[in-house]
């Protein structure tokens, strides 16, 4: 099972990537630390150069955009879409995923 993103969250990637100069070859690294009111919370960064990938990590392509995960994160992280929202009740990227027992009341953080 393999991580999703939804349209608006992949739209505002493209304009984050193009912001911060990563260029367009540069991966998303999803992962999982630990932290937050619930125990784990989920991390966002490019992979510029891929020089951080390793033979353990999962790789997948949506849209033409590169996702890196490290193993131990896919474990949390397999079959999550990620989302973003604009609106009123708060804009940022939401990780609508299946295998949190529970999520804090922000969804920053969960656990399993």
């Amino acid at each position: 099972m393999a991580i999703s993103i939804s349209d608006k969250a992949l739209e505002r990637i493209r304009e984050i990537q193009e912001n911060e100069g990563a260029g367009e070859n540069a991966a998303l690294r999803i992962g999982v630390v630990g932290g937050g009111c619930s125990g784990l919370t989920y991390n966002l960064e490019f992979d510029k150069n891929g020089a951080d990938t390793n033979a353990k990590d999962q790789e997948f392509e949506v849209n033409g955009l590169k996702i890196v995960v490290d193993m131990r994160s896919f474990l949390y992280l397999a079959g999550t879409e990620l989302d973003y929202t604009a609106g009123l009740e708060g804009k940022g990227f939401h990780f609508i995923n299946p295998n949190a027992a529970r999520t804090c009341s922000c969804g920053e953080s969960f656990s399993v």
